[in-house]
């Protein structure tokens, strides 16, 4: 039996679970909300668990809705990806190229959960919150406190370096923009 020459893991559907969520921005693309988890005392992106059918988008939004009470969209950016795009020749080959305005995740976090239980999956989107959002601001989950800060502030509150990394690719991605 061939094996394939990339290493490779695989998981069951009881050893991944996938969460998503989204570095948002307030109006004007200058501050970042990140929660504070109370009971850990710690600031984190917002983000969570998928449902079962629902889009990777639409979760990503709907977390970051339910964790902070900001709704929001997502925030097209160029960057650089393997994604085909539609219409691509079937033998295209896989190679990073540009993607003008895209809304598909910039960047995936790949987490081992405790030993034995697999992995968490976590698919990351740049969202903008709409105008009307402080205005309109639910009122969020319970034990979660909301900020709007700096990219430098936000770097610097943020208490894993794994998001950190997350939120220094995002800030690539919408300095671009401007």
């Amino acid at each position: 039996m061939a094996q394939s020459p990339c290493p490779t893991r695989q998981y069951a559907s009881e050893n991944f679970i996938e969460s998503c969520g989204a570095i948002a921005h307030d109006p004007t693309r200058q501050k970042i909300c990140l929660i504070h988890l109370a009971q850990s005392n710690m600031w984190v992106l917002p983000k969570g668990r998928r449902n079962v059918g629902e889009a990777h988008r639409e979760a990503a939004l709907r977390e970051v809705y339910e964790e902070t009470g900001y709704r929001c969209h997502i925030l097209p950016v160029d960057m650089v990806a393997r994604t085909p795009v539609v219409g691509d020749a079937a033998d295209a080959p896989d190679v990073p190229h540009t993607l003008h305005n895209s809304v598909e995740p910039f960047m995936v976090t790949v987490r081992t959960v405790r030993e034995g239980q697999g992995v968490k999956i976590i698919w990351w989107y740049i969202a903008i919150m709409y105008e009307s959002a402080g205005e309109t601001k639910g009122p969020g989950e319970e034990g979660v406190e909301t900020g709007l800060f700096s990219y430098p502030d936000a770097e610097e509150l943020l208490f894993y370096e794994t998001d950190r990394e997350v939120l220094r690719k995002a800030k690539v991605l919408v300095g671009n923009l401007d």
